[in-house]
């Protein structure tokens, strides 16, 4: 009997030292996530954070008929969707677009997704908003190929099938301006704002990252990708130097060298500057950088640690980081992807 009560005794003792010891590793991982979860949350914003303002939805209907219509473009072979895919995450997947008479542009072509969350736009920064942005493509000679305001107004008044729209939308005597429609296209652009696993993340929800994503997290926090890929968008919110450590072509391979804001300003110390993308459904807009050279998400990393932060990542972080980049991944509705004259 007196062995039984020691063996039992013995056997208690172990069993609470293995109890204690789960629940301080358990208390520890859970610390961890905790200061994750904190270095996080004063980095980035989720989209339920922001106070976004709701577009007019008389608008939104306008533009997304002007975002699908090729009569925007003068031979009617291009529309806002052709370059910038609504059932694609908002891209064509091409290094550089062709335009109206098939002509290549020089940049790649950015995600409308997330682009009204932005403080600039195209990769010079040139546009403040979503509205400014509209009017380029436009009258473009490589995209739209549209001469001049006049010239596109007066096609869409001859056209008639708009003129409800733009009274719906704006009111006034003559609501059909080449102002309300690049407003128009702003409004329907601002519904493309979808929330991804990360957002959840940041609201609180602590499972909705998986482990390898929260390495991923991590690596690029202490790798310093924040410095410019912080904020609501992982980016998108200033212009930086591409090649900070050395030439970026060295490293990209690209087949022309860009000036980048260089060829606004004229000053030699903005060359090679360019708006820092944002990261939002980057796994699906390949792809990569301001010429589309690099197609690999894996060298892209790799590409800009070695450029911007002068670092070497191993295989095993590029694995972590491109596990998180598939928690900011997230799609539109379909009701939002279809196009509206299908329905006509």
């Amino acid at each position: 009997m007196r062995k039984l009560i020691v063996l039992c005794i013995v056997s208690a003792s172990i069993i609470l030292a293995c109890n204690s010891g789960a629940n301080k590793e358990t208390k520890e991982d859970s610390a961890k996530m905790d200061e994750l979860h904190n270095r996080a949350s004063n980095l980035f914003q989720s989209i339920a954070s922001l106070e976004l303002e709701e577009p007019d939805p008389n608008k939104v209907e306008l533009g997304k008929y002007l975002y699908f219509d090729t009569g925007l473009s003068l031979n009617r072979n291009i529309s806002c969707n052709s370059c910038h895919g609504l059932d694609n995450y908002g891209v064509d997947n091409l290094p550089v677009s062709p335009g109206d008479d098939g002509s290549l542009g020089n940049r790649n072509s950015p995600t409308t997704f997330h682009a009204a969350i932005h403080k600039m736009q195209f990769w010079d920064g040139r546009a403040v908003d979503v509205e400014e942005q509209a009017r380029g493509p436009i009258l473009n000679p490589v995209e739209h190929n549209i001469k001049d305001e006049k010239q596109l107004i007066q096609r869409i008044k001859e056209e008639g099938f708009y003129d409800e729209l733009f009274a719906k939308a704006f009111g006034g005597d003559d609501p059909i301006t080449f102002e309300n429609l690049t407003s128009a296209i702003g409004a329907f652009e601002r519904t493309l704002i979808p929330e991804s696993r990360f957002d959840h993340y940041l609201d609180g929800d602590l499972t909705a990252l998986n482990e390898q994503e929260k390495k991923g997290l991590s690596i690029f926090i202490d790798a310093g990708c924040i410095t410019c890929h912080s904020g609501a968008a992982l980016g998108g919110q200033m212009l930086q130097k591409f090649g900070l450590f050395s030439d970026y072509w060295k490293e990209t391979n690209s087949k022309t060298i860009d000036l980048g804001l260089y060829e606004i300003s004229g000053d030699e110390d903005q060359k090679h500057f360019f708006k820092v993308p944002g990261l939002r459904n980057i796994l699906h807009t390949a792809p990569y950088f301001h010429d589309g050279s690099v197609e690999d998400i894996r060298d892209a990393i790799k590409i800009m640690a070695r450029l911007q932060r002068d670092l070497e990542l191993s295989d095993e972080e590029v694995d972590n980081m491109v596990a998180f980049f598939e928690s900011l991944s997230a799609d539109i509705t379909d009701e939002q992807k279809a196009n509206p004259f299908d329905a006509l």
